[in-house]
C-alpha cells in the first residue's frame, strides 16, 4: 500500500486515479467527523464531498508538516463549522453521540443517567474544549495531530483536552456525583485525573 505522501505526489504529477485512492482511504474518517458535527448524514456527506474537493485544488500548497490525514480533517472541521455557521445551528450536537460504558461498570439505568448528564454538560464546554475532547476521545487523535487540525501548539491542545475533562469532573462533584466518577473515568478512558491534577 502506497503512503499518503506518494499518492500526493502522484496527483500532483497529474495521476488522478492516485486521488480516488486517497480518498478511498480516508473517507470513512473524514464522514464520521461531520457526523458528528452534522447529526445528519446527507449533510454529512456533502461537507465531506466538499472538503475532498478544497483538498484536491489546495494539494499543490500541502507542504507535509502535518500528517495529510490531520491537514483532512482540519479542512473538514473548517468546512462544517462554515456550513452549520451559515445557517445558523449549533456547532455540535451531542444529544445522540454515543459514550461508550463498560457493560460491567453500573446498571444500566445509572450508566444510561449519566451519560445523559454527561451530554448536557459536554455542550456546555468551551468550543475550542469540546472540539479537543471529540477529536481526542471520538476519533482517537494523538496530541500532536488535535494541534495540527485546530492550528494552534501541542501544549494549548493538551491543555484544552485536560481542562475540558477536568470541568466534567468538576461539575460532576458538584452535582454531589462523586460516586459516578469511576464510570466517568471508564467512559472517557481517563488519562489520569491525578497527575493532570499534578500539573496545575
Amino acid at each position: 500500500m502506497k503512503e499518503d505522501s506518494i499518492l500526493i505526489k502522484e496527483v500532483i504529477a497529474g495521476q488522478n486515479k492516485s486521488f480516488s485512492m486517497l480518498v478511498e482511504r480516508h473517507q470513512r474518517a473524514l464522514l464520521r467527523l461531520s457526523y458528528r458535527f452534522t447529526k445528519e448524514q446527507s449533510m454529512a456527506e456533502d461537507i465531506v464531498q466538499e472538503s475532498f474537493l478544497k483538498a484536491y485544488q489546495k494539494l499543490s500548497s500541502f507542504e507535509g508538516r502535518s500528517s495529510f490525514k490531520s491537514w483532512l480533517f482540519q479542512i473538514t472541521v473548517n468546512t462544517a463549522k462554515n456550513k452549520l455557521r451559515g445557517m445558523n445551528r449549533d456547532m455540535v450536537n451531542v444529544e445522540d453521540v454515543h459514550l461508550g460504558v463498560d457493560p460491567g461498570a453500573e446498571t444500566g439505568m445509572l450508566q444510561s443517567d449519566l451519560r445523559d448528564l454527561i451530554k448536557l454538560e459536554v455542550e456546555k464546554l468551551p468550543e475550542k474544549q469540546k472540539l479537543s475532547l471529540k477529536l481526542r476521545i471520538f476519533e482517537d487523535l494523538s496530541f500532536k495531530e488535535i494541534a495540527d487540525i485546530m492550528d494552534c501548539p501541542y501544549d494549548t491542545a493538551k491543555a484544552n483536552y485536560r481542562h475540558a475533562l477536568l470541568k466534567l469532573k468538576e461539575r460532576l462533584m458538584n452535582q454531589d456525583r462523586k460516586g459516578d466518577l469511576s464510570i466517568f473515568e471508564k467512559i472517557f478512558n481517563y488519562e489520569g485525573v491525578r497527575s493532570m491534577e499534578l500539573e496545575q
